[in-house]
């Protein structure tokens, strides 16, 4: 039995939205297309990945920097700040850009379901886009995976 691959079992021409697209906008695509994700593409490129829990990201309360009392001076600890500065950007963020995913996790349309399963674990993802060269083509989700296997049988 030959072995099945992203092209095999991945949802094709997945919609795609632009880093511009209103975050409003994109959860109500989310929903009208029963999607838990999107892929973010720029002059037709995959610039990123869009999910449900980016957008429920605005409603997360964020956690403020931590500051260490020393020799009467008040030092914010540095890696409270990056922290902070990232939950702000994706808290006041209006657009897709500002709350998407940067560098997605992706696979090759060759790459082998195994692969991607393994990769989805090992990365804490539930979806990947799948890309021919440097073209999006479809999306793999965790759904895909678990289809794939009554496939396999």
């Amino acid at each position: 039995m030959a072995t099945l691959t992203a092209r095999d079992i991945m949802t094709p021409d997945p919609v795609a939205v632009a880093t511009s697209m209103t975050v409003t906008d994109a959860a109500r695509m989310m929903v009208d297309k029963r999607v838990g994700a999107l892929p973010v593409v720029d002059e037709g490129k995959l610039v990123g990945i869009v999910s449900e829990g980016d957008l429920i990201m605005q409603d997360v309360k964020m956690e403020f920097p931590t500051y260490i009392h020393l020799l009467d001076g008040l030092i914010m600890y540095p890696p409270a700040t990056a922290r902070f500065e990232s939950e702000l950007k994706k808290a006041i963020g209006a657009t897709v850009g500002d709350v998407m995913t940067s560098k997605p996790v992706i696979v090759q349309a060759d790459t082998s379901v195994e692969d991607i399963a393994t990769l989805m674990v090992d990365r804490d993802v539930s979806r990947v886009p799948v890309l021919e060269g440097e073209k999006l083509i479809g999306i793999v989700s965790k759904s895909d995976i678990v289809r794939s296997l009554i496939i396999g049988e």
